[in-house]
């Protein structure tokens, strides 16, 4: 095609400004970017990008024929990736283009189009592009005949945008047809050719040669097959067509540097350096995963870097070479059957984490086959037959010959297939010149190859497992051949859906059939098929991977997330079945890939039993459409979070062993840099991710949620700075003023200023419940704290990241805007916006002060008996303020069923029997065992101890140690077990005398030990003690300095209560932490035991708001923590408990209106009752036991 058909006119900068030739086009750069390139603010953010290194893409050269794998785009992220999507058929009028650049950016960046026509966003919305590893790209469907202008842009990961220089490129289309064009940042002074396309085979110039690959005519038949881990992502040299002892002049531009590796790095680098062909190295991961590993941190290991290795190699990024030897291929079978067993071994193992099955998967495509015909003394034989024939010309047999077959039958390698392919394009340019029985013959040989290489397509694969699939695997086969052809000859986005049904139920299928483990006295046989169903399986899988991307393609040409909120408007929700049906698939394959199992079909269950429920008009007397929303909003929450770990995971396994790796066996920068992230893009989690920020951008529209939740409300300003926890050091030394906290993580166990005493916000870019430590310590030292879980939000405090911010929170919203360095009102630092003070609820302050004030309780510290105080007669003098508390309530309990509200909603609860070990019982264990002197040295010096050189730490550990080296006295364990029965479960908290005060909450700070009993001494005295240590742990040191308490001041008694076994735990703020409303309790409520809300686990609770007057309850937020912890009745009483996931459609404070309104009535009233009993605000710990309210603790809520 005339390369003229694409018209770029170079913008000279120092010229005047010009018109444009064409009508739509208005000038130069100088202007467009006012008059022309309006641009709305992409969302397309994925949370498990908000931090990390900063990586570079590499440079892209090879432009790829989908006809021939050998140089088709990268599978790691189009949304063609995985199985080539054929069928995209010529349209009359239509023209189908595909448009690939070369460019590199940063990690976390990405490339889009703006440009004229409404296609390509109308200079409006920015068309994404995908990331290949050779490329980006874009395949559009544009109307024929037009001329279109576009611009090439990156967005930046604060969402700024980058604009190429110069003109527009202008592309003036033909009628109809499929083409592509390859451009390059920046330059569009090059003319630039429309290549015609086969979309049915690839997307190359007729007759182009690649790197000595002769690329085939479109007249040629398309090879068969998706791309194999060998070809489609093959980056080593381009196959040439030269003798076999040519190899080994590439082989010195190898380079090896095994400085500072140690363990099964320098094991593996240094059996590399000696391996020079495929089965050598084959033989280098059997033996890497045949070690006698000795726990599971060196398993995970072997198999990460065996994943790595083998890619590597299976890419071309670690050539293979003659060494001189003579091996067929059965040897390279033989190495891999070996293998093969090692992994399915490994998978079967009870203790396999999900780690260890991520590197398992990534290992199984990289083996070769062990099929009977592969471990014959002599296979693969044809290409023997071929190179002798007389039907073509001699040279051209020395070249088969010495190309293919003497390399091959010697040391086989992956460059083997890259070179049959090569020269079955090679000898099909140019159709008739060769014989037809020629060509057939080669390309059987290349089917067997890549069958040899289990490189064939999905559809081959699944063809070759038939004979040993049941009727039903046969029926559940059809069906996805069938919908799969459909959709490839079509392509309707309607069979998108059906064809992801199809996958599902067959992939559920093969991987039943693989559960049941492999027999050592499996015939080769029977392993081989084995072989052949989980290679299916994971390319089931992959193959979701296109088709999730499709639908999502489907779902945004319908209007994405705001369609989806329209028809929540209009209480039509039937748009939704398919996308949350898709979500589900979703679930199931991370399941079947054995990522947190429980939890996927968990999340499963939770999106059919919504869908199926559907939008009531009312739910009790809550307006239907928004309890639809925030049950919704909280399983999806759920989804993305399993992606976020995913993700993680994946971060925590990969980068730092492909940089020891890469950089000692030679691997280029950017193959290293990128890795991580292409793996990321590969999986079908990326998919889901997505579909997961579309559904919850769509239902926080619905019901105008933005994304924050306020911890604490008020007025902040100060320099934004970003880090990744809230840890000492993580500021930098230059910020001196005050500072607003962007923190991505967070386990809620943190100091709030843990990181400088100058923070006056935080933004923290994840859930948090209200009572965590983290959070009770940000209301107690008047820090401004939200989260934020909104991508929009997300991109624009990133946007501020280093500048001087506003920060105002309150009940009505969040804002955030920039401002001066001295701020809008001089040297404010904080300010409460919330002056709401209701007239109506009249609650006297608290009496109790401060301890930054007032000295602790006098103890009997050194002078105990080691005597039992009995929960009634507890006080604060000698048991601390949360067992008075306990003893008080005790007392209230006896009486609370005769208070009802103003609905007569009565106030009724129960207190668990108690006894406390008192202040002086830790001193008293340490003289006893001769350490006092040592603890007191120790903890004189904690007083001072630096952070930075790590002093506190181990100071803080050697009193722990030493603490709990000591026993608790016998009189103190048998009087215990006088109080309770010799079966009663018990729990062991900590009641120190600087807790559960008005200025000192430290909710969560100290230790609670469930599940013991004095029957079992051992694990009694131990629980005792471990709670003892905790006044000495890293934070609780901190969080005294914090608060100016002295570290000699900080005392430690026992609360010994009965353990219950309750179906949901709960918080109540008889002040509402967010408004600070008088009129209204709020409770924070999670499933099973209390410790879920305080030690700030991932995920939200049930939020309920009850009035006190109306006694009217609102739904503020549904639970979606992953977990609850429960006590096993059956057994032992050893301070364990069990984690148990929770499937929250089976939870009535879920589905049940009526019961989630009563239990709602009878909190608010309970916290009311005992916020004008104890004369201030508080918060109220308790649960629930089948129908029964216990209250387990209360304590002075931070003001």
């Amino acid at each position: 095609m005339d390369s003229s058909l694409l018209s770029l006119r170079p913008l000279y900068c120092s010229s005047p400004p010009t018109k444009s030739t064409t009508t739509t086009t208005t000038s130069r750069l100088s202007c467009c970017h006012v008059l022309r390139f309006s641009h709305t603010k992409t969302t397309n953010h994925l949370h498990f990008f908000k931090q990390g290194p900063s990586f570079t893409f590499p440079h892209f050269h090879l432009v790829g024929p989908r006809q021939n794998p050998s140089f088709i785009v990268s599978a790691l992220s189009s949304t063609k990736s995985r199985e080539e999507e054929k069928g995209s058929t010529m349209r009359d009028g239509k023209v189908q283009l595909v448009v690939r650049v070369d460019h590199q950016v940063e990690f976390g960046e990405k490339l889009v189009m703006l440009g004229s026509s409404k296609e390509l966003g109308s200079w409006k919305k920015q068309i994404d592009m995908n990331w290949t590893e050779n490329g980006w790209v874009s395949e559009l469907e544009l109307k024929g005949g037009d001329s279109i202008e576009f611009k090439l842009v990156i967005v930046r990961k604060d969402n700024t945008l980058a604009w190429e220089s110069g003109d527009n490129r202008v592309l003036n289309l033909p009628n109809r047809g499929s083409f592509q064009i390859v451009c390059r940042w920046n330059v569009i002074d090059k003319a630039v050719d429309l290549s015609p396309v086969d979309l049915e085979g690839g997307v190359r110039k007729e007759g182009e040669v690649v790197k000595n690959v002769v690329v085939p005519s479109a007249s040629t038949k398309p090879l068969d097959g998706e791309k194999s881990p060998f070809v489609s992502q093959w980056q080593g040299k381009a196959a040439s067509f030269m003798r076999s002892n040519e190899h080994g002049s590439r082989e010195s531009e190898r380079k090896w540097d095994t400085s500072g590796l140690q363990g099964l790095a320098i094991k593996l680098v240094e059996s590399d350096k000696n391996s020079r062909n495929w089965w050598r190295k084959l033989e280098v991961v059997r033996e890497l995963l045949d070690e006698n590993l000795p726990n599971e941190q060196q398993r995970l290991e072997a198999l990460i870097y065996s994943a790595i290795y083998l890619k590597w190699i299976n890419t071309g990024q670690i050539p293979c070479f003659e060494d001189g030897g003579h091996h067929r291929p059965n040897r390279h079978a033989e190495i891999s059957r070996l293998i093969f067993r090692e992994l399915e071994r490994m998978s079967a193992m009870p203790d396999i984490s999900p780690q260890e099955l991520i590197a398992v998967r990534k290992i199984h495509p990289c083996l070769p086959s062990f099929k009977a015909e592969f471990t014959a003394s002599v296979p693969l034989t044809r290409i023997r037959d071929i190179a002798h024939r007389n039907d073509i010309p001699h040279d051209l047999k020395q070249e088969i010959k010495h190309t293919i077959q003497n390399k091959l039958h010697r040391n086989a390698g992956p460059e083997d297939l890259l070179a049959t392919e090569a020269m079955l394009a090679k000898v099909t340019t140019n159709p008739g010149e060769y014989s037809e029985a020629f060509i057939e013959q080669l390309k059987i040989f290349l089917h067997e190859l890549k069958d040899f290489f289990n490189a064939g397509s999905l559809t081959e694969q699944l063809e070759s497992i038939k004979e040993s699939m049941d009727e039903r695997g046969l029926s559940a086969l059809a069906a996805f051949l069938e919908c799969k052809m459909s959709l490839d000859s079509s392509g309707e986005s309607s069979n998108v859906f059906k064809t992801l049904q199809s996958l599902s139920d067959l992939r559920e299928i093969l991987m039943r059939g693989l559960e049941s483990g492999l027999r050592n006295d499996a015939p080769d046989a029977a392993i081989a098929m084995r072989q052949k169903w989980r290679l299916c399986e994971i390319g089931l899988e992959d193959y979701s991977f296109v088709l999730l991307s499709r639908f999502l393609n489907g779902l945004e040409t319908s209007g994405g997330a705001n369609w989806l909120s329209e028809n929540v408007t209009s209480k039509n929700i039937t748009s939704w079945n398919d996308s949350l049906s898709a979500l589900a698939i979703g679930m199931t394959q991370m399941c079947l890939s054995g990522w947190k199992a429980e939890e996927c079909t968990a999340i499963k269950n939770e999106i059919n039993a919504w869908k199926e429920k559907g939008l009531l008009e009312t739910e009790g007397n809550e307006d239907g459409k928004r309890i639809w929303c925030l049950r919704l909003k909280a399983t999806i929450d759920r989804a993305r979070r399993l992606t976020e770990e995913f993700s993680e995971a994946l971060l925590q396994m990969f980068p730092q062993k492909v940089q020891i790796l890469g950089n000692a066996l030679g691997i280029p920068d950017n193959s290293i840099r990128t890795y991580t992230e292409a793996e990321i893009r590969a999986g079908v989690v990326f998919q889901i991710s997505k579909l997961s920020t579309i559904l919850l951008k769509a239902v926080r529209s619905s019901i105008n949620l933005e994304g924050w939740d306020v911890l604490v409300p008020g007025t902040a300003f100060g320099e934004l700075i970003q880090v990744d926890r809230i840890i000492p050091g993580s500021l930098p030394s230059s910020a001196k003023g005050p500072v607003i906290l962007v923190v991505s993580r967070a386990d809620g166990d943190e100091e709030v200023t843990a990181a400088g005493s100058n923070i006056k916000g935080v933004l923290l870019l994840q859930e948090l419940p209200h009572l965590s430590h983290l959070g009770v310590r940000a209301r107690q030292e008047k820090v401004v704290f939200v989260t934020c879980e909104d991508d929009d939000n997300v991109s624009e405090i990133q946007r501020l990241a280093g500048k001087y911010v506003r920060l105002e929170a309150s009940s009505t919203g969040v804002k955030l805007t920039q401002s001066s360095p001295n701020g809008n009102d001089g040297n404010l630092a904080t300010s409460n916006l919330s002056e709401k003070k209701s007239p109506v609820v009249d609650v006297p302050k608290s009496s109790i002060e401060s301890p930054a004030v007032v000295k602790a309780p006098l103890t009997t510290q050194g002078d105990g008996t080691g005597g039992i105080i009995q929960l009634a007669d507890a006080d604060a003098q000698s048991s601390g303020a949360k067992a008075a508390s306990c003893g008080r309530l005790a007392t209230l309990a006896a009486s609370s069923d005769k208070v009802s509200n103003e609905q007569g909603v009565p106030a009724t609860f129960s207190v668990p029997t108690g006894a406390v070990i008192p202040f002086g019982s830790m001193e008293l264990a340490l003289k006893q065992s001769k350490t006092m002197d040592k603890f007191n040295s120790l903890l004189s010096q904690i007083e001072t101890a630096s952070l930075e050189d790590g002093k506190l730490d181990a100071l803080c550990s050697q009193l722990q140690e030493l603490i709990c080296s000591v026993n608790i006295p016998e009189n103190s364990i048998d009087s215990i077990a006088k109080i309770f029965p010799n079966s009663a479960r018990l729990i062991v908290r900590s009641s120190a005398n600087v807790e559960d005060l008005a200025g000192m909450s430290a909710a969560g700070l100290y230790d609670s030990i469930p599940n013991v009993s004095p029957s079992n001494p051992k694990a009694f005295a131990k629980a005792v003690s471990q709670v003892w240590a905790s006044l000495y742990t890293r934070r609780a040191v901190l969080s005294r300095r914090a608060a100016r308490v002295a570290q000699k001041d900080a005392s430690m008694a026992v609360l010994v209560q009965e353990m219950l076994s309750p179906d949901i735990s709960f918080v109540l703020h008889t002040l509402s932490p967010t408004d600070n409303d008088h009129n209204s309790v709020e409770a924070e409520i999670a499933p099973g035991l209390g410790e879920t809300l305080a030690s700030g686990t991932r995920g939200t609770p049930w939020r309920l708001s009850s009035g006190k007057i109306d006694g009217k309850v609102q739904t503020l937020a549904f639970a979606n923590f992953s977990e609850e912890m429960v006590v096993s009745s059956g057994g032992p009483a050893d301070g364990e408990v069990l984690h148990l996931t929770v499937d929250y459609s089976k939870k009535p404070l879920t589905i049940d209106p009526i019961f989630r309104c009563q239990l709602g009535q009878r909190l608010g009233a309970v916290g009311f009752f005992l916020e004008k009993k104890f004369g201030c605000p508080q918060d109220v710990e308790g649960c629930l036991v089948g129908k029964e309210i216990f209250i387990v603790q209360t304590r002075p809520q931070p003001q």
